[in-house]
């Protein structure tokens, strides 16, 4: 990997993260993947800058992320990336594991109010 750049490295690493999401990133991928809201195309694990966000619906510069347990500085390092995704046009939507678990209809209502 020595002669890759970093987005080449990076779309490696998001091709091997699809082949192994968590219960709550494929529970919500179920729900979103072929144009199933609003007609819209979402990618997952999709690489942004030195990023990799969970879900990204690049038309619509929205991207989707579910956050897991928390741990010190999880907060302040979720913040400075929402910030520069944001920078870059993006709106951030964020749940946790357990609303996508075990509410994910209220999660789906919450994408439908933001891509109507």
């Amino acid at each position: 990997m020595a002669n890759l750049s970093k987005k080449q490295i990076s779309m490696i690493h998001a091709r091997e993260m699809r082949k192994l999401p968590t219960p709550a990133e494929d529970k919500l991928w179920q729900r979103i993947r072929h144009h199933q809201i609003n007609n819209i195309h979402f990618r997952r694990q999709h690489p942004i800058g030195d990023y990799i966000v969970d879900f990204c619906a690049p038309a619509r510069k929205l991207i989707i992320e579910i956050d897991g347990g928390f741990h010190a500085g999880q907060f302040d390092y979720d913040s400075e990336r929402t910030a520069i995704f944001e920078s870059k046009g993006y709106s951030v939507l964020r749940f946790r594991n357990a609303e996508v678990l075990e509410n994910i209809e209220q999660v789906i209502q919450e994408i439908k109010k933001v891509v109507k």
